[in-house]
């Protein structure tokens, strides 16, 4: 059966809103140091500066390739 809540204060609420502050501030540095060390290697003989297919391929005279 249904149990009847009580009402929590407005100190009560705080304290969890902070508490769900510090876990998501904590995930998102674990997510960020994730990302860091998963850095990808540098291209070997690619196109210099920014990748032209993502940035526009106006870059490249509006010519694009699949390799």
């Amino acid at each position: 059966m249904a149990e009847k809540r009580r009402k929590l204060s407005k100190e009560e609420i705080a304290a969890r809103v902070r508490e769900a502050g510090e876990r998501a501030r904590a995930e998102a540095e674990a997510r960020r140091e994730a990302a860091h060390s998963a850095a990808l290697p540098r291209e070997l003989g690619g196109p210099k500066g920014p990748e032209p297919t993502r940035y526009g391929d106006w870059e490249r005279k509006g010519i694009t390739s699949d390799f």
